[in-house]
């Protein structure tokens, strides 16, 4: 019965933390309030289909069901992060290296520029002058 206390405790926490009256987080889980007062009381535990819209509504269901709390949300990649990585992973493992060089190279994106070679080095400049070169093998 301990296990269901702790849902009960830590959905109330949910709710506590998002604003919400018992009423209305009722509501979003398509229970009436009552319902959510049994759940927050540890004598009943939602179903499925609460959950899913709990976590619509912004529950950590996770912390809810489990006690542990999702990754912070700087842990998760922003869009940008998800588009690089994307184009990371569909790139030539030469433009791989050029990519990854230009990004250990320190740039904070005052006039960062790469250049390609083309005998397999890509040379890596800020402001006019030469911050470094990196030799690309291709295939490898």
């Amino acid at each position: 019965m301990n296990h269901l206390i702790s849902i009960g405790e830590r959905l109330r926490e949910e709710r506590v933390r998002l604003g919400m009256s018992q009423t209305t987080f009722g509501e979003v889980g398509g229970v009436t309030k009552k319902t959510q007062m049994l759940y927050e009381g540890g004598e009943r535990t939602p179903d499925a289909s609460y959950l899913a819209a709990a976590a619509g509504a912004g529950v950590d269901v996770r912390y809810v069901v489990t006690g542990q709390r999702d990754a912070p949300a700087q842990d998760v990649p922003s869009p940008e992060e998800k588009l690089l990585l994307q184009y990371y992973r569909e790139a030539a493992p030469a433009i791989r290296k050029a990519a990854l060089a230009a990004l250990l190279s320190g740039s904070s994106g005052n006039g960062m520029h790469m250049s390609g070679l083309g005998d397999g080095n890509v040379q890596i400049g800020a402001g006019g002058r030469l911050s470094g070169s990196v030799n690309v093998h291709k295939g490898k």
